[in-house]
């Protein structure tokens, strides 16, 4: 996400499943920059989010990925991955493509 010259990442869940689960975040930006946040999320039927800390963008949107991995609770080897989710970059148009554009 940006906004005000920031840039952050955000995950939204609902945990259903009866048993708390951990996520991780984490923000890849431009020259290698990675912000990486662990969360917990409660075992209730309430939505909630888990939200990087924001900082200064570096480029624009496309110069940034997030992705967020769920799982359960307890030693890595343990508790398998439950979901993978990553930011999907909206495709730059191609200039005849551009509202306006001539071509």
């Amino acid at each position: 996400m940006t906004g005000g010259g920031e840039t952050w990442a955000r995950a939204y869940y609902r945990n259903t499943s009866g048993a708390e689960l951990r996520s991780v975040l984490t923000l890849m930006g431009p020259g290698g920059r990675t912000v990486e946040l662990h969360c917990a999320l409660p075992a209730h039927d309430e939505p909630g989010s888990c939200e990087t800390p924001r900082g200064p963008s570096a480029g624009g949107p496309d110069a940034y990925a997030a992705v967020a991995e769920y799982a359960g609770v307890g030693p890595v080897e343990e508790t398998p991955l439950l979901l993978r989710a990553g930011s999907d970059r909206a495709p730059v148009p191609e200039a005849s493509d551009r509202p306006g554009a001539s071509g």
